[in-house]
């Protein structure tokens, strides 16, 4: 199969001919439709964070499943399935209490003994799957637990961005933040996660969304998506318009850039006893912090890591709402490119203007 692989850090990802294993008894070998490109594989493409090499990036994937391990019972062959990077162990203490996205024991590494999942052709050099998944690739073997079944009449491509930006996004509204009809929300940053954000906070009855960002473009994209205001992020008194235009502050602020001026400008468009909460992958040097008298305000500062969500629940309930014509995941897709134009839709990320970038293997 073709796959985007990345050999070093800060180099453009090289197209190579992989060999991919058999399923092992718990895992699903997926024909890949369609990818996003998100910001996360920017980080490791980059080097911000490390990751062994070489290794195939992507992780927000859907496909049609081709085969399955012999103890595989939640799905089969030609099944439509959607991927997830939380996979879960389904036994520990953070699963069983409702909290998957914090398992650390859903490992879904090939056990010792197995040849590895991924090979470069002719050589047998291992390549690396990065988070578990590798969804630069035409195919997928992963563990059943990190992926699930949808709606078959759910198109592909839309489906892709549900994988990491609308779990991630809408999750923060619908899990993180617990929003109530009413309530004020400023997102910070309006790619695929913040725009996800916006759309989830009009889904769940939000007074007021507020979108911060720098780029007309994407806060003209957050007001199709439900925004109600939108503030320039990078403008000098962008917190003191939040503060004035909600009489006090906001609820909720999500911050979904990841970058130390964004998770501070999050923390000071909070009103009394709001809730700031942190989904962008900062640098990991950063540090976010509340003052004193933010404490004494009753003010609260949270990460949630890929909306803190329960993704065999959360992904066919998003899939539903998108048919249903509640969740809008056309306005959040920019383009469709094939796999060889994977380098051209990062720079084009790192340009800052456009939403998402979906990797179709048809084309």
């Amino acid at each position: 199969m073709k796959a985007a692989v990345l050999v070093q850090p800060g180099q453009p990802l090289a197209i190579e001919e992989l060999s991919i294993a058999k399923p092992g008894p718990h895992e699903v070998l997926i024909r890949t439709s369609a990818c996003g490109l998100c910001h996360s594989d920017l980080h490791f493409i980059e080097g911000t964070y490390p990751h062994p090499l070489p290794a195939v990036p992507g992780h927000e994937a859907a496909g049609v499943v081709e085969a399955v391990g012999s103890e595989v019972r939640t799905m089969k062959p030609g099944d439509h399935v959607v991927s997830c990077l939380s996979a879960f162990c389904g036994h520990c203490e953070f699963c069983v209490t409702g909290r998957m996205a914090l398992c650390l024991g859903g490992d879904t590494r090939r056990g010792p003994g197995e040849a590895p999942r991924l090979t470069r052709s002719g050589s047998g050099e291992a390549v690396n799957q990065m988070l578990n998944l590798s969804a630069f690739a035409e195919q997928m073997l992963i563990h059943e637990h990190a992926c699930v079944r949808i709606d078959p009449d759910m198109p592909l491509d839309r489906a892709a961005v549900i994988g990491c930006a609308v779990t991630t996004g809408a999750g923060a509204v619908f899990n993180a933040c617990k929003l109530v009809p009413g309530e004020t929300v400023a997102v910070i940053g309006c790619g695929g996660v913040g725009l996800a954000a916006v759309n989830a906070a009009k889904i769940a009855g939000a007074g007021r969304v507020i979108a911060c960002d720098p780029m007309p473009e994407k806060r003209k994209l957050a007001e199709v998506l439900g925004a109600t205001d939108t503030v320039d992020a990078l403008a000098e008194d962008a917190a003191a318009q939040v503060v004035e235009m909600t009489g006090g502050g906001v609820d909720h602020a999500i911050e979904a850039v990841g970058r130390q001026a964004s998770a501070d400008l999050a923390v000071k468009v909070l009103r009394r006893g709001g809730t700031a909460t942190i989904l962008g992958m900062m640098p990991l040097d950063c540090k976010v912090g509340l003052g004193a008298m933010d404490l004494l305000s009753g003010k609260k500062l949270q990460g949630a890591i890929m909306g803190m969500n329960r993704f065999p629940v959360d992904l066919p309930r998003l899939v539903d709402f998108y048919m249903r014509g509640l969740l809008d995941l056309d306005t959040i897709i920019a383009e469709r490119i094939p796999l060889s134009a994977v380098n051209e839709g990062f720079e084009k990320m790192k340009k800052g203007d456009s939403a998402r970038s979906v990797i179709v293997f048809d084309q």
